[in-house]
């Protein structure tokens, strides 16, 4: 019982009749496998490609900014998403904010350069306008990470494969990750059980519509 943790990269699956039957690691050791879960984030699609399998899924990178007001509201403020995609909410004694980015293109996997200009062109701007509280900041941090982007409709992508019975998708969540892994972590395990969701039925993040080229799309994505 329990996890086992592989300092190692997956280079490619063994597959028989509808089955992954094995892991191929870039370390030279092969795993036999039960069930196979791509929970791979950004690499989601190059892991499903060595499967056979078009996963519509790209890199999407998003700069976040710490920064301190010299005259803060008062109150409990909620999260914020501005129109343009300029979002804020309050972090310990300060605040957090990011601005989707125009265009949103795709990323290398390992650039996570924060997109400075971002505070400068977007974010205080945005800020200022919405209220005198945001005219004077003083920034504080920064940093830059990855969304996993459906580029169908921005939404999970979650259960097994038709064809390949035992290849289970945890991928494409599109920044919505942290919020829904609890239910996601939960709907595999179910699966991997029992061979069907129990407790929430997630079909509708299926495959499927992948296959058939029809989106549900998720509009609140920042």
């Amino acid at each position: 019982a329990g996890v086992v943790y592989l300092a190692d990269a997956v280079a490619g699956l063994d597959l028989a009749a509808d089955r992954v039957a094995a892991v191929r690691l870039a370390g030279g050791e092969r795993i036999a496998c039960d069930w196979f879960v791509n929970a791979a984030g950004g690499r989601g699609a190059e892991i499903a490609a060595l499967a056979g399998i078009a996963l519509p899924v790209e890199r999407r990178k998003r700069t976040v900014f710490v920064f301190a007001a010299a005259d803060p509201p008062e109150g409990l403020l909620p999260l914020t998403v501005e129109p343009s995609g300029v979002w804020w909410r309050p972090e310990g004694e300060g605040f957090i904010a990011g601005a989707t980015p125009d265009p949103d293109l795709a990323v290398g996997a390992e650039d996570f350069e924060p997109a400075h200009a971002e505070w400068e062109d977007l974010v205080w701007p945005a800020l200022a306008a919405r209220s005198p509280h945001f005219e004077a900041l003083k920034l504080r941090g920064f940093w830059a990470g990855h969304y996993d982007m459906n580029l169908l409709d921005r939404n999970a992508i979650v259960g097994p494969h038709p064809a390949i019975g035992n290849f289970l998708f945890a991928n494409g969540f599109s920044g919505h990750g942290l919020q829904q892994a609890p239910a996601v972590g939960r709907a595999m395990a179910e699966w991997i059980r029992h061979g069907a969701f129990r407790s929430l039925d997630l079909a509708p993040f299926g495959f499927a519509r992948i296959a058939a080229g029809r989106p549900d799309p998720e509009r609140a994505v920042i």
